[in-house]
């Protein structure tokens, strides 16, 4: 089992199809969730899933993740993109290999795209961060060339 770090096939169509909304401000809730080594989740992955979720012993992860803070979806030549502020689970031990965004306000809460952090990721009663890249043609996050 790996993780793969992908843009969700599913989502690709979901977004032909309208069914995701990024703006900040009354758009739908994008979550962040974690995930152990032994997940495979990937670019077939469809909506959130619990197996392999991490557990914490801290009382800030809770099962599904958490929500993420929206940056405006904006362009720069021929590139859509957005991104999200970081996230932050404070007071955590937990250990993640990578984590699933996806979107809450979707029937099945369907996936947005997987992240591989390249290894495992370890917080010990402590705050375990995800900083995404800074908006940019060349490094949103979410982008579409």
């Amino acid at each position: 089992m790996a993780i793969s770090q992908a843009m969700c096939t599913s989502f690709k169509k979901e977004l032909l199809e309208g069914k995701h909304n990024f703006l900040a401000s009354g758009g739908d809730v994008f979550k962040i969730a974690l995930y152990t080594s032994s997940s495979d989740i990937s670019a077939a992955t469809a909506g959130y899933t619990t197996s392999n979720e991490v557990s914490s012993n801290g009382t800030s992860y809770p099962a599904k993740g958490k929500a993420l803070d929206r940056v405006n979806p904006s362009a720069s030549g021929t590139t859509g993109m957005t991104s999200f502020g970081a996230c932050t689970f404070p007071g955590v031990t937990l250990t993640a290999r990578g984590a699933l965004i996806y979107n809450e306000d979707t029937t099945g809460d369907t996936s947005v795209c997987v992240l591989d952090f390249g290894a495992d990721k370890t917080a010990t009663n402590g705050s375990f961060t995800i900083t995404f890249p800074a908006v940019g043609a060349s490094t949103s996050i979410i982008r579409i060339a």
